[in-house]
């Protein structure tokens, strides 16, 4: 009742849809139909016909659109965006139904949080579960790079009522964990997926592309030897009070290794770089770690030096920031 009549909803869907159909590249003429079928996208719940048997829904639009004389394109994204309508179904194939899908999903899962009409318990009525996990599937499905947050945002913007941030973290959570489900059923392990959804979790193709990667590292022979080394970084800053740090202070011939060796692999890093290109550079500052731990007392006397020492094993630490948390893995 908040959110308006379906009427409402449909022209939210007018506004939100071409935004996801930019940004997922679509033609000119995909994002023509995309605008027509927003349009008409549930104008077949007000008929009989589906009044009496709600199952039809998209199925009668699509068949009204083209007695009606639209482009079959336009037909065929009202039949898809209503896909999957439940686990194992068929997802939209056409480039306008995957985004109106999308749109659809989106606009459901922040209005209905944004007024507090979230699932509880076994209790889904209006079936948000299966809208986020839909969302999901199509992205991971289709390989599309996608914002989650973003989309929820955008969405948020165009509700009669407005969406408290907290109200959009629920709801993105709530995404979160049906990318954790999604995943976990692709047979990844429980340890990798949560190591990637604490950093990745905003775009679920980008997070299965980083799992996949993950578990490649997590097979090797040398993984354990590599993440413990990185875990030493870790875990001796913690609890501490990590000061700027000042290179200068480093004197010693292993500290200025290690300070040196992580100002290269920084300069190559970014929280667009993939899980390869991390542990890789990590896999080679293992050598120079080991020597410093070796060579090095990070807890000296002189508090200065001290600091100096731990803000660069903060910076060691936060190389992996917005790639993955590997301190989420079994054995860190």
């Amino acid at each position: 009742e908040q959110l308006g009549s379906m009427l409402d909803k449909t022209e939210r869907l007018e506004a939100l849809a071409p935004w996801i159909g930019l940004r997922l590249k679509l033609s000119p003429l995909d994002l023509e139909t995309l605008g027509r079928a927003a349009h008409l996208a549930k104008a077949d719940l007000a008929t009989q016909m589906v009044v009496e048997m709600t199952s039809l829904q998209g199925v009668m639009g699509r068949e009204y659109a083209r007695v009606s004389g639209e482009p079959e394109s336009v037909a065929v994204a009202l039949s898809e965006h209503y896909l999957p309508r439940f686990a194992g179904d068929a997802l939209p194939a056409t480039r306008p139904g995957v985004a109106l899908a999308l749109a659809d999903r989106l606009d459901s899962l922040a209005g209905l949080f944004a007024v507090g009409l979230a699932p509880t318990g076994s209790s889904d009525p209006y079936g948000l579960r299966r809208a986020a996990l839909g969302l999901v599937q199509i992205l991971l499905e289709h390989k599309i790079p996608f914002s989650v947050r973003e989309g929820l945002a955008e969405a948020a913007r165009r509700l009669p009522v407005k969406a408290s941030p907290e109200a959009l973290d629920a709801a993105f959570s709530f995404v979160l964990g049906r990318i954790q489900v999604s995943l976990r059923e692709e047979g990844f392990a429980y340890d990798a997926v949560e190591a990637v959804l604490a950093e990745r979790g905003d775009d679920p193709f980008g997070a299965q592309v980083a799992v996949e990667q993950l578990r490649g590292w997590l097979a090797r022979e040398d993984w354990a030897h590599t993440l413990d080394n990185y875990a030493r970084c870790v875990r001796i800053i913690r609890g501490q009070a990590v000061a700027e740090l000042d290179p200068v202070l480093l004197q010693e011939p292993a500290e200025q290794a290690l300070y040196t060796a992580w100002a290269e692999a920084e300069k190559k890093l970014s929280p667009e770089s993939s899980v390869n290109e991390l542990l890789t550079l990590v896999q080679a500052l293992v050598p120079v770690i080991e020597r410093f731990f070796v060579d090095i007392m990070v807890m000296a006397e002189d508090p200065a030096l001290r600091q100096a020492r731990l803000a660069l094993l903060a910076r060691i630490a936060g190389l992996t920031k917005g790639i993955v948390d590997l301190s989420k893995l079994e054995g860190f």
